[in-house]
Parts: structure tokens; C-alpha cells; sequence
């Protein structure tokens, strides 16, 4: 099994992750274990995590929601499935609109 989560930092930007020990690297991001982006912006706050069968599941899913927007990344946390296809289809008409406005 391995996990994908979202820790939220003091400066209230989002940290994406996966490991196959949740409880260990929450540990290791909240004690600075980890130079970088969570060890400057302590202390971090887990605010969703899901488990998946394989690692490599966990690495895709992992790789998707970085790319997401912080309001698709923020109905994820809140469990808002509905608000995450209203976001996307609101996207794809903005940039159909731009590609019109282009032509």
C-alpha cells in the first residue's frame, strides 16, 4: 500500500506527496528531516491523504494533482468531487474561449 497526501503549510501554499509510510514521512516533514520547501514554511498540517494499492499508483495520482489548480487542489481536500468537474469544465470553456479569441 501506499499513500498520496497534501500537508498545508504555515504560509498556506499546499506541499503534494506520496511514500508507502504516512504516519513516518508526516513525522520527518514536521521535524525538518527534509531540507526544502515544507522545512522553510513549518509548521505543515495534513489536510488529505488516500491510499492506494501500489506505489506506482500513488506516484501517478501524485504527478496529476500537482498540476491542478489550487481551487481543484481545495475541493479534493474538502471531498468535493462535484466541485472539482465544475472547475475543470469551467477550464476547458475559458480555453475554448481564448482559442476563439485568437483565430
Amino acid at each position: 500500500m501506499a499513500w498520496v497526501y497534501i500537508l498545508k503549510c504555515s504560509d498556506g501554499s499546499y506541499y503534494i506527496g506520496s511514500t508507502h509510510d504516512l504516519e513516518r514521512r508526516l513525522w520527518k516533514h514536521q521535524n525538518s528531516f527534509y531540507e526544502g520547501y515544507t522545512s522553510s514554511r513549518l509548521p505543515v498540517e495534513l489536510v488529505w491523504s488516500c491510499d492506494f494499492e501500489t506505489e506506482h499508483d500513488a506516484f501517478v495520482f501524485e504527478r496529476q494533482i500537482k498540476g491542478w489548480s489550487r481551487a481543484k487542489k481545495e475541493e479534493l481536500i474538502k471531498g468535493n468531487w462535484d466541485g472539482i468537474h465544475q472547475i475543470v469544465r469551467k477550464e476547458r470553456k475559458d480555453r475554448e474561449m481564448k482559442k476563439r479569441q485568437a483565430s
